[in-house]
């Protein structure tokens, strides 16, 4: 029989715990356990206890942003995260566990932008990016009590008197040595290439972070099949035109080629004189549109290849090598009609295939994602709203076969919810595809919880890797450490790794790494015999996700890491120190020969004392 509620046991009891309540207030037993490793400095004693060097378990933890507040995600991870390290301390390694913030990046800029009333680099620019960056810095340390206390409450054990922060000097001096020795690698490289690009943000994002779990939704577009015209072939009488369908309509001003695949069947229709050529699987989906045409033949796409067509729009028609149809390994006919547009400025498909085939890349879309004046009657235009007005002129010139509404996945901004365009922009790049195969063979010895994530999510993820841009076209962040020549004809590129550098060659010691300040830094082009160029960093900020791990804060030790974000994860890996002479081991509970250092009243029988003493033992 239970004793009444709120009554004690009246003598001690007679096993090896402390009397228990019946009905315990367990927020109050929670209180009391983190009021006692607090008085008695649990963990603290717990990492000084062991030894370091060989003995030492390095834990890489993404930080979170201290500019918003935590939520259930962070709830989630931090207990993964806490779990992992008590476990290798109770085998008795040494484990310190530094809390970090990280500072900089889109999150921080976007409150700024709205705290300030500026949007967009122009705007920036024109408001002072000193004035920019340093209400950033005063606010991106907004919620760090918050995150103590939360933090604290959940019961993880992290040293936030040692906190890092990735805008400290000496953290963004290690980010400069990590590029040196991508640099010095030869893993990295300033490209020209078409990437996902925010025109809200102005920058380019990576391919990573457009796979995030909230950067897909539905979005409707327009969806036109088009009419191109080819050019005349020896022995044809009246025109032939060749069915191609879109979903980016504003891409169609900037049209250089036609695309087919060349060991696909083609039909041929034909009406009043005039052929239609379409992917022979595609015929079914297009029966409105051929209702009055007659079926005359079959081609297949490599009969297609090499001819010209006539250009929709005037814009570009003196492009050398474009307009001609070309062969493509990226063509279906799971939608459309088999044929596909190619705007080499705004696809990565589209940019590769016109690479080959001598085609240049043209963009006549800004930093906004607005028309340039290289597309008059649409100048000044935002592409998406630019649209309708496409659509009308086009069907004006009757080239329109069909318009429909079309629903897909579409790519949005996680930090704004802007959907996204594909651009070529400039932008530097870690080839990860130099060293994909190596991941991969690595990625077989992780041992992943739960096992399927190895050869699943993350295992597809490492086999289809592409170049990672960490480039940035914005203001708070790490700088990206080059300098280039200003002048073409005396080409020089410094890439500097360290303050020391800095300091040799620009003649004074930086201590401060961030714009404005590390874009005065300018010297004479020590190639350049008449002395008339200079060398200037280049503007670009490096991508937040692009940080090492504060292993140390000294160079030497600093290794590359990931960072964390707020969504949660179902998955986590662990792998030894090397050298540690240590396996992950997935038992339960871990075993624990030592006794506590010191007896201590525990409050109540709990789980988590019992685990706090393991751990602090020496």
């Amino acid at each position: 029989m239970c004793p009444p509620p709120g009554d004690e046991p009246s003598s001690p009891s007679p096993g090896p715990y402390p009397a228990v309540a019946a009905h315990p207030d367990f927020p109050t037993l929670e209180e009391d356990i983190l009021a006692f490793w607090e008085a008695d400095g649990t963990f603290k004693a717990s990492v000084e206890a062991r030894p370091g060097g060989g003995n030492e378990y390095v834990f890489y933890d993404g930080p979170p942003f201290a500019n918003g507040l935590p939520h259930y995600g962070h709830l989630l991870t931090g207990f993964v995260k806490d779990v992992v390290p008590r476990y290798q301390s109770m085998r008795g390694r040494r484990v310190e566990r530094r809390f970090g913030w990280d500072c900089h990046g889109l999150p921080a800029e976007t409150e700024a932008e709205k705290a300030l009333g500026v949007s967009g680099r122009a705007r920036i620019t024109e408001f002072g990016v000193d004035r920019f960056n340093e209400y950033c810095r005063s606010a991106v340390m907004r919620y760090t009590e918050e995150w103590q206390r939360y933090v604290t409450r959940q019961g993880r054990w992290v040293d936030f008197d040692n906190d890092y922060k990735t805008m400290d000097l000496s953290y963004m001096e290690s980010v400069m040595w990590a590029f040196k020795q991508l640099w010095e690698a030869g893993l990295l490289y300033e490209g020209y290439r078409v990437l996902p690009y925010c025109w809200e943000c102005e920058t380019p994002l990576s391919n990573f972070e457009t796979r995030q779990d909230d950067s897909y939704r539905e979005r409707q577009d327009p969806a036109l099949t088009l009419l191109f015209t080819l050019e005349p072939a020896p022995g044809e009488t009246g025109p032939t035109k060749i069915m191609v369908w879109t979903t980016t309509p504003w891409t169609l001003p900037s049209n250089l080629a036609l695309a087919v695949g060349p060991d696909m069947d083609y039909a041929v229709f034909e009406e009043d004189g005039t052929r239609y050529i379409l992917g022979e699987a595609t015929v079914g989906a297009h029966e409105r549109e051929l209702a009055r045409a007659t079926r005359v033949g079959t081609l297949k796409g490599a009969d297609l290849v090499g001819r010209a067509y006539q250009p929709l729009f005037p814009f570009f028609a003196g492009t050398t090598g474009a307009f001609r149809v070309l062969a493509a390994d990226f063509v279906s006919t799971e939608e459309g009609t088999g044929v596909v547009h190619v705007a080499p400025g705004f696809g990565e498909d589209d940019q590769r295939l016109s690479d080959a085939n001598g085609i240049p890349t043209v963009v006549p879309v800004d930093d906004r994602g607005r028309f340039t004046e290289q597309v008059p009657p649409y100048a000044g235009m935002q592409v998406f709203d630019a649209n309708p007005e496409i659509i009308r002129d086009l069907k004006q010139a009757g080239v329109v076969a069909r318009h429909d509404s079309y629903v897909h996945s579409y790519p949005h901004c996680y930090r704004t919810d802007t959907p996204l365009i594909y651009r070529a922009v400039t932008s530097w790049f870690v080839s990860v595809t130099s060293f994909k195969d190596r991941m991969v063979e690595l990625n077989q010895k992780i041992h992943w919880v739960p096992e399927h994530v190895r050869d699943g999510a993350f295992g597809k993820w490492l086999e289809g890797a592409r170049d990672w841009s960490i480039s940035r076209n914005r203001f708070w962040g790490s700088p990206i450490p080059v300098w280039k020549s200003d002048d073409p004809e005396h080409p020089r590129v410094d890439v500097y790794g360290s303050l020391d550098e800095l300091e040799r060659d620009f003649g004074v010691r930086p201590d401060d790494l961030h714009r404005p300040a590390i874009d005065e830094l300018t010297r004479a082009n020590p190639d350049d015999p008449t002395g008339r160029s200079t060398m200037r960093r280049i503007s670009d900020v490096l991508d937040c996700w692009f940080c090492p791990s504060p292993r140390s804060t000294t160079r030497a030790r600093t290794g590359s890491g990931s960072r964390a974000t707020s969504r949660p994860t179902s998955s986590w890996s662990t792998s030894a120190r090397p050298g540690a002479g240590s396996t992950p081991s997935t038992c339960w509970p871990p075993p624990c020969s030592t006794a506590p250092r010191s007896a201590p009243a525990w409050p109540t029988a709990s789980c988590w004392a019992t685990t706090a003493a393991s751990c602090r033992s020496d």
